[in-house]
């Protein structure tokens, strides 16, 4: 394995009933004033905002509301956040929801706590802390991003047509309330994306050097078998609470760094799938599983080994009378099938694209990531995408 530093910050709460055991004990040190951040409004229909409200209240602290977090957090609505959190001198931002909400809550926690130009000092390039960020908290009721567990944060410009993501340890939340039955009431469709949006992080770092054995690969099977089974009885039962849990732990897994450490990961999909965002708005895990087989039809040669075991290994095929070129074009096959099964797109068309969009432009302004296992141009990126189409 590659030599690596490994640090997580973040304290998780596991479990059933979780927020009710934990959460006022844990907002009793930053102050009397909370900003609680979601998305669109769910948590107001499935309970758990009144639970939360009702814990808040009788703990006696002050709470801000920042609701209206979109799916692609714009960097409009984190300087929306960050006026109203220095207006009201919060000590606690409390975001409620799933990755977006708790990556605009990530860029309001630095944004909060610095005078210059966020997007300029801390996105466009990599930040230097000399200063603390406002403290944040997470109650994680969708299970997809991971975002609860490191310091990562996806942020879109939508002037300059950007979707750009930074991980910075010190805006790890310094909690994390992890209660699977908060995920009951996930639409089917938003549950299957996010399932893939899982997958698609453990492959990105699983398909990248190094491939000899290695325990971060080895961790990494298992997790994908597990995602695979768990999302397949979650479509089954949404109240099936042992695949409900296992998702959320898989989803966390996936982005806690464990099995990042000692490989070079390959994040170009995830890159293509950003810009592709950034003009169009599309869902993040549908546009991934879009993307996804169409890429690594186009890499697979180059990372023959990795994408043979990968067929063996996750998704059982068998190698009788098959080369290895075929094995690896077996998994990639049965990558696809899976998508169908779970009812995810498999073209641009399906996720709302037309003949209109530019994705020539979208295709350059993609970054090359350096991760692949074949280096990718900017050609090759819109050749993929018109495949897609």
């Amino acid at each position: 394995m590659n030599n690596f530093i490994f640090e997580n910050a973040t304290k998780v709460y596991f479990g059933k009933g979780c927020v009710k055991e934990y959460l006022a004990c844990l907002t009793k040190q930053y102050g009397d004033t909370v900003m609680l951040c979601y998305g669109g409004g769910s948590i107001k229909k499935n309970g758990v905002y009144e639970e939360v409200m009702s814990i808040l209240t009788a703990a006696g602290k002050t709470v801000i509301e920042f609701p209206g977090i979109m799916a692609n957090p714009t960097y409009a609505k984190v300087l929306e956040g960050t006026k109203l959190a220095r207006e009201n001198n919060v000590g606690l931002l409390l975001g409620v929801g799933g990755g977006s909400v708790m990556d605009c809550c990530k860029a309001i926690s630095i944004a909060a706590r610095y005078k210059g130009d966020v997007w300029k000092d801390f996105w466009e390039r990599a930040g230097i802390f000399d200063f603390e960020p406002l403290p944040l908290g997470v109650i994680v009721t969708v299970a997809g991003t991971g975002s609860e567990c490191n310091g990562g944060a996806v942020i879109t410009n939508e002037e300059l047509k950007i979707k750009t993501g930074r991980d910075y340890p010190q805006c790890n939340p310094l909690f994390a309330l992890l209660d699977p039955t908060y995920t009951y009431s996930v639409p089917e469709f938003q549950m299957a994306s996010g399932g893939f949006d899982i997958l698609s992080h453990i492959m990105e770092t699983y398909f990248s050097d190094p491939d000899a054995a290695n325990v971060s690969d080895d961790i990494s099977e298992a997790l994908m078998r597990g995602v695979i089974r768990d999302l397949r009885a979650a479509i089954k039962n949404p109240e099936d609470y042992t695949a409900r849990s296992n998702l959320m732990w898989e989803s966390t897994m996936g982005e806690n760094r464990i099995i990042k450490l000692g490989k070079r990961m390959d994040f170009e999909c995830h890159q293509m799938e950003h810009q592709l965002g950034a003009y169009t708005d599309c869902n993040h895990g549908a546009g991934l599983a879009v993307l996804h087989p169409v890429y690594y039809r186009h890499i697979y040669k180059e990372g023959l080994a990795k994408f043979k075991q990968f067929a063996l290994n996750v998704w059982g095929v068998s190698a009788d009378g098959k080369t290895d070129e075929e094995i690896a074009l077996a998994g990639i096959e049965a990558l696809e099938d899976f998508i169908v099964e779970i009812g995810l797109p498999v073209s641009l068309q399906d996720l709302g694209v037309d003949e209109n969009t530019d994705l020539k432009a979208i295709a350059d302004s993609c970054v090359i990531m350096p991760g692949s296992y074949k280096k990718m141009t900017h050609e090759e990126i819109y050749a993929i995408f018109k495949e897609c189409f």
